[in-house]
């Protein structure tokens, strides 16, 4: 296998920019969707009942979505490791790597698993659950926020060759194209 390209996100944009944009992305979600979203519901009463609901689930938010890059490693069944740690002594963070490499379509399909499994689910239920609308809109904004580094390894993976392989490591990932 030949290296086409190694990519390292935090190492090219900075991991304070990486944030510093997830954080603008989600506030330029939250505000589109809640235009959009409030002009179809108009005066709809948001419920107070449901900050509790929205507090857990936005601390597990990163928890959740990190599973549900693995879960279609899972179902295509690759091999993946994966470990759980704390930060901060409460805070549990989840961290998963293939142990063989994968092709572009596996690795696009991994990519985009959270925004299908997460954040189309999410706008859906704002719209069908007028009453929760703005608490579904948050922890969906939330989640495209952190969803924005995936977006940007779904670009590198696009324009990879079609018979490319893409092999995961901790500070990146590299591009592999069979040997001729």
């Amino acid at each position: 296998m030949n290296c086409w390209k190694s990519i390292n996100i935090n190492k090219e944009f900075g991991l304070k920019r990486m944030n510093f944009i997830s954080f603008l992305t989600s506030i330029l979600a939250f505000t589109i969707l809640y235009v959009s979203v409030s002009i179809v519901h108009g005066r709809a009463p948001n419920k107070e009942a449901a900050f509790l609901p929205f507090l857990i689930i936005s601390f597990f938010l990163p928890m959740l979505h990190t599973l549900m890059h693995i879960l279609p490693l899972i179902l295509m069944n690759k091999r993946v490791k994966f470990t759980c740690k704390k930060k901060y002594k409460c805070i549990p963070v989840i961290s998963y790597k293939t142990k063989c490499h994968l092709t572009k379509r596996a690795s696009f399909i991994t990519a985009a698993a959270p925004t299908l499994m997460l954040t189309i689910p999410g706008i859906t239920a704002s719209y069908l659950l007028p009453d929760y609308y703005f608490y579904f809109l948050m922890v969906t904004s939330i989640h495209i926020g952190i969803s924005f580094i995936d977006y940007l390894y779904i670009a590198y993976i696009w324009k990879a060759p079609k018979s490319a392989f893409i092999e995961n490591r901790n500070d990146g990932f590299d591009i592999l194209l069979k040997a001729q």
